[in-house]
């Protein structure tokens, strides 16, 4: 958890920087600040509330397509329970880029060997380019994001058959 004092602080260095937005996460307490726009409009959020209904009153027409989903998000996950994969997770939060610029090939693709000091994608963070190895000699097996998406600390980008 973030003390009332820390975060007072974050938002005063927020705002006496340059920095526009800034994302922390602690002991899975998480915290975003972000300056808005002259023309974007300020809202202040309350806690979200969260009711439940008792389990006596559950009936099986509710229950039926929650288990049809769980059924089809459970086989369309099949490679990533896969034990035997390497996982390449995001170091930091940022901008996923899979090759270094608009218009260059991709620094890896589906099918692709690679070695454990290959650059296999860009991390953009607070305007800084981080290049991502592999870690892992072995072959890309999967491709768990799409070019400019915003990806989190400790988030899957690759999977890989090492060898």
């Amino acid at each position: 958890m973030f003390k009332l004092s820390e975060i007072k602080e974050l938002i005063k260095l927020v705002d006496q920087s340059s920095l526009q937005e800034l994302e922390i996460e602690n002991e899975g307490a998480r915290l975003a600040i972000r300056k808005p726009n002259k023309s974007e409009p300020v809202y202040v959020s309350a806690p979200i509330q969260h009711t439940y209904a008792p389990i006596g009153q559950a009936s099986v027409a509710n229950t039926a397509p929650v288990a049809a989903l769980d059924a089809s998000v459970t086989a369309g996950h099949v490679k990533q329970e896969d034990s035997s994969l390497h996982k390449i997770v995001s170091p930091m939060v940022g901008t996923f880029y899979e090759s270094a610029s608009p218009g260059s090939a991709p620094f890896t693709s589906v099918g692709s060997k690679v070695g454990d000091k290959s650059v296999v994608c860009i991390i953009e963070a607070m305007k800084l380019m981080n290049e991502i190895e592999a870690e892992i000699k072995g072959e890309i097996v999967e491709i768990l994001v799409e070019n400019g998406q915003l990806v989190e600390y400790g988030q899957p980008l690759f999977l890989v058959k090492p060898e």
